[in-house]
């Protein structure tokens, strides 16, 4: 099925349908809904990968295991989606590349994670979902918040034509905060 050419009702319908379970592809990037236990396991393992990678250098080995434990466990997840987030799969080739997580905010949609593998970055697969989330949800904003030390995300979303609007410290617990960027994208 080419999804490029379907519209974004179309894509709503199939969406609220879960019918992109084994369907949608983006060139060569498939998205994959997280709707059972196994796959929360693996979003969780892939979760741990991808952090220890990409975020000890920023905010450090003791908060990202503090971050994992409290946003990106199996029972985080779990709880997340049973709060309305959805997490998708991003493969590239059948390979596990990333996943990303959204909820409907009703007029924005919260991009609330969307992470890459070191492997697979440079390759598209973030320009490709973010292609995929923009033609997919109906809300006119689209929301993100980044750390303010993670200049390659930051420069990421840029790209993507997303704006910094406004920043926030969050205190998350056990003596850490998360002192990040909002960034919204116009998706009218």
């Amino acid at each position: 099925m080419n999804l490029a050419v379907l519209s974004k009702s179309c894509y709503k319908f199939l969406l609220e349908c879960n019918l992109f379970n084994a369907t949608c592809k983006d060139f060569m990037v498939e998205f994959k809904i997280v709707d059972n236990p196994e796959a929360i396991s693996q979003v969780a393992k892939l979760a741990e990968e991808i952090w220890n990678q990409h975020y000890v250098p920023i905010i450090g080995k003791q908060q990202v295991d503090y971050m994992l434990d409290k946003f990106q466990s199996k029972n985080a997840i779990k709880q997340q989606i049973a709060e309305g987030y959805r997490y998708y799969f991003i493969y590239d080739d059948q390979l596990e590349a990333g996943y990303f997580s959204v909820k409907d905010k009703g007029e924005k949609l919260f991009l609330s994670k969307l992470y890459v593998i070191d492997y697979c970055r440079g390759k598209g697969i973030g320009k490709q979902t973010m292609n995929f989330i923009k033609t997919s949800f109906d809300n006119p904003i689209i929301q993100l918040t980044v750390n303010k030390n993670n200049s390659d995300s930051i420069a990421f979303y840029q790209k993507v034509e997303f704006n910094i609007v406004d920043s926030a410290v969050m205190d998350i617990g056990n003596g850490f905060v998360m002192d990040d960027y909002v960034m919204e994208f116009s998706n009218g």
